[in-house]
Order: C-alpha cells, then sequence, then structure tokens
C-alpha cells in the first residue's frame, strides 16, 4: 500500500484559464510543481486519485499558481476545489544530513539528556528563522521546542526518539 504525503491544497481558481490557486504545503515547491512533475488530487468523494501533471508554476502573493496538461479552464479548476494535491513516498527526495520530512518527527517521543520524557512532537510550526515543534507534555501542556544545535542533541527518526538539552525555562 503506498503511502501519500501533501504537498498543497487546491482553494480557488485564478483568472478564466485554468490556474488553481495552491496553498502549499511542502518546502520543495519549486521541486513539486515544475512543469512536467505528477501530482495526485484527492477529492473527499472520489474514490482513487486522479493524476495530473504540472505544465506551468508561478507565484502570486501568497499562493502558488498552477495550470496542469490538458486543463485550460476555470470550471474544470473549479470542480477541484478542496483537493489536496499529495505525492508517493516513492517521489520524497533525498534531504541533507539534519534535514527531517514532518511525518519523521511528527509523533516522536522527546527526551531530556537526564533521560526525563517531556512528551511527543504533535505539529511543527515554521514561523521564521527556524522550525518549532509543538510537544504535548505529559501533563497536558503544549511545550515550544525551538529545532536548534543548542536544543536538539540528537534525532532518532528509527526509533522516534529526540533528545534535548533544554534551555533555562524552557520547560517550565
Amino acid at each position: 500500500m503506498e503511502k501519500w504525503f501533501n504537498v498543497g491544497k487546491i482553494v480557488n481558481t485564478h483568472g478564466v484559464r485554468g490556474e488553481a490557486r495552491v496553498i502549499s504545503k511542502t518546502d520543495f515547491a519549486d521541486e513539486r510543481y515544475s512543469p512536467g512533475n505528477k501530482l495526485y488530487l484527492f477529492m473527499q468523494d472520489a474514490k482513487d486519485p486522479v493524476e495530473l501533471t504540472v505544465a506551468t508554476h508561478r507565484l502570486h502573493k501568497s499562493f502558488n499558481l498552477l495550470t496542469f496538461e490538458g486543463i485550460n479552464n476555470m470550471n474544470e479548476i473549479e470542480k477541484m476545489k478542496g483537493g489536496i494535491l499529495k505525492v508517493p513516498e516513492s517521489q520524497l527526495l533525498e534531504l541533507e544530513e539534519d534535514e527531517y520530512y514532518y511525518h519523521e518527527i511528527i509523533g516522536c517521543l522527546v527526551k531530556t539528556l537526564d533521560g526525563e520524557e517531556v512528551g511527543k512532537v504533535k505539529e511543527i510550526l515554521s514561523p521564521g528563522a527556524n522550525d518549532v515543534w509543538v510537544v504535548k507534555g505529559k501533563r497536558g501542556k503544549d511545550i515550544l521546542i525551538p529545532y536548534i544545535e543548542a536544543v536538539v542533541k540528537e534525532v532518532n527518526t528509527a526509533e522516534k526518539v529526540i533528545m534535548i538539552d533544554p534551555m533555562e525555562g524552557l520547560l517550565s
């Protein structure tokens, strides 16, 4: 069974020539949306995904605007609104050392170097200079862990464990 990963959501049409307005959910927009690349559209009521081939890609304000081969009017894109664009696991790119896909980090158990369990990563925020991992603490409170070298000491995606050296006040 193939695993699928979200790369964007079609939220609207743009113009009359069949451009889709997409909110991107990928760090690799240039690669994912490059002409000729295959994306798969998952609609809520559809049983199977629809394979789409990217024809053009451009940025407009905070959106990625895409056209797909064989689709050249807004009425066809209108039917795709709300659809999720995904890629299969086989299309995931190799990452550099100390780079991770969100799905590899979410669900990991976070521990301090002393062995104290902090909680599990439930979400990743990207506010600016570095990502922030939202950890559901043992007492139910969210703890924000900055993904920086001074705090995150080891990431073991195979065992789903992250070791941190918390700065003063980080866990309180």
